[in-house]
């Protein structure tokens, strides 16, 4: 085993700064090269301390930029046109991926793996997620999944799309009858 000193956050292992032991092959093909992690000699520990405040600085400075980007793109909504059955149910869902590309559309670049979707959106409608900016910083995204660019003015505004289509249905067919009882 080695002793190692993390440089920044690894997953699964640990947080920066800390001392951890690895395999000598998981240190010298994947931490070492990457600069993910240095070795925990004395000298070593001395420059990491000397550094830690430089390194927490530039963690504060991209938290800041996060929250300036946050607050630039307070309230953004998504709209995706998908197709669906009468009940509303998609055929397919809306997953990280299709959320990251509308931010991107609307002026937000974020990576699939920062949008913070607990599982598929299935169903038309309105759906708020959260974007992870930085670890410390989320951002509300509101999900407007309709089937038509019209239809979604129509959920933005509150209005049931669903409810509405069957109302619509029923009265052609409240008229429907009656038309065929006066003739």
């Amino acid at each position: 085993m080695i002793d190692l000193i993390l440089m920044q956050r690894v997953e699964k292992l640990g947080q920066m700064g800390e001392l951890v032991k690895v395999k000598p092959g998981y240190a010298r093909n994947f931490l070492l090269p990457q600069g993910k992690a240095i070795r925990a000699t004395k000298a070593n520990i001395a420059k990491f301390e000397q550094d830690r405040t430089q390194l927490e600085a530039q963690n504060l400075k991209r938290r800041e930029e996060a929250e300036r980007v946050a607050e630039r793109m307070e309230g953004l909504s998504v709209v995706l046109i998908r197709s669906a059955g009468e009940s509303g149910n998609l055929y397919g869902s809306v997953s990280a991926r299709d959320i990251a590309e509308g931010c991107k559309a609307s002026g937000l670049t974020v990576s699939r793996s920062q949008v913070l979707l607990e599982q598929p959106i299935k169903m038309l409608g309105l759906s708020t997620v959260r974007v992870e900016l930085h670890p410390e910083v989320l951002l509300p995204v509101t999900v407007n999944v309709a089937r038509s660019p019209e239809e979604a003015e129509k959920q933005a505004r509150g209005e049931e799309i669903v409810r509405e289509e069957e109302i619509t249905l029923e009265d052609e067919l409240v008229a429907e009858l009656g038309a065929a009882t006066r003739e």
